[in-house]
Order: structure tokens, then C-alpha cells, then sequence
């Protein structure tokens, strides 16, 4: 088994960005080693598909070696940044790949009668609530997208944001009474916004 290099073990996750931002490719496997496997569980979380979270998380990684020094430690935690990465890649395959499945419908035969009407419905509703979600200020979508398409709870989101509690909860509360609006569906529920 070879022996991993841990001579940067010691620094902090933004010094090792800075150095990833001059090329330092010790540095990127170091963030690697230290954030390769949440940042799996969570592209999983997302995709529900081993080898799409593994793509999310190359991709990810490979975003975060060619955009380094675009980082802005004064605008959050490298970590923060990474997972934001993350997840974004996933909820791009996550979209790709309904795309695919929906040019796939589309050369499928039709089915008969209640189905077709059914799936016309979901594929309504689903492009309402992708509409909605892009009229939400980014802070506010990125924490429903973590939770509706990452399963995390509220307080799950507060750790991996690196935010208070409140902050998320605040973040949910706006955002869903916004998605409300947008939706207009007073009554709108939500199950994944528990704080367990």
C-alpha cells in the first residue's frame, strides 16, 4: 500500500486552496483526502447512483483546481465552497440525466390513457417548481436544493454551510413562503425541513 504524503496535512483548508491556485497538486489531493468522501456522500444523497456521484465529485474537484484562485476566503469557508461545488455538479447530472430520460420518453411509445395524462401533470409540476426555485435569492435555493435534493435536514445543512442553526432555518422559512407564493399553493408542506 503506498505511503500518502501528509506534509500539508497541517495546513488550513483555505491555505491549501491558495496553494491549489499556484498549481500545487499535493495540496488538491490533501483537500481531497480530507473532503473526497463526504463530498461522495453527498453527491450520492443527490443522485441516488454510485457512479454518477463518483463523476460529481471528479467534476467538483476538477472546478475547484481550475477556479482556486477565485476563491474569496472572506466569503465563507473553503469547505462551504467545496460542498457547494459538489453539489452543484450533482444537481447538474441530476438535470442532464432527466433530459436524457425525457428524450427517451419522448421516442417511446405513448402509453394509453390515464398514464399519459399523469406524466403530462408530473412534467408540469416539476417545471413550475424548477421555474420557482430560480426566482429565490441563491442562499435561500441552495438550502432547499440541499434539503429536497440532498435529504438533509436543517440542521445537517448548518454544519455542512458552516451557519447557525437560525440562519437555515430563516433561510427555509423565507424560501419555501416565497415558493408558496410563486406557486400559489397556500398549503404547501414540506416534510425534509425537520431539524432531526
Amino acid at each position: 500500500m503506498p505511503v500518502v504524503n501528509r506534509d500539508l496535512a497541517h495546513l488550513s483548508d483555505e491555505a491549501l486552496v491558495a496553494l491549489a491556485a499556484r498549481s500545487e497538486q499535493s495540496a488538491l489531493a490533501e483537500l481531497y483526502d480530507r473532503y473526497g468522501r463526504p463530498a461522495y456522500g453527498l453527491a450520492l444523497r443527490v443522485l441516488r447512483d454510485d457512479a454518477l456521484a463518483e463523476d460529481a465529485v471528479q467534476d467538483a474537484f476538477l472546478a475547484l483546481w481550475r477556479t482556486a484562485a477565485r476563491f474569496v476566503p472572506e466569503r465563507g469557508k473553503a469547505s462551504t465552497w467545496i460542498f457547494t461545488l459538489v453539489h452543484r455538479r450533482a444537481v447538474d447530472l441530476v438535470r442532464r440525466e432527466e433530459r436524457r430520460r425525457t428524450d427517451t420518453l419522448e421516442h417511446a411509445p405513448e402509453p394509453s390513457g390515464g398514464a399519459v395524462e399523469e406524466e403530462v401533470l408530473l412534467r408540469f409540476q416539476r417545471e413550475r417548481v424548477q421555474a420557482a426555485l430560480t426566482k429565490l435569492p441563491d442562499q435561500q435555493r441552495e438550502a432547499i436544493e440541499l434539503a429536497y435534493y440532498g435529504g438533509f435536514t436543517q440542521s445537517e445543512l448548518a454544519e455542512r454551510l458552516g451557519q447557525p442553526l437560525g440562519t437555515i432555518k430563516s433561510r427555509m422559512f423565507m424560501g419555501l413562503a416565497r415558493l408558496r407564493e410563486l406557486l400559489g399553493e397556500p398549503g404547501l408542506e414540506m416534510s425534509w425541513t425537520s431539524t432531526s
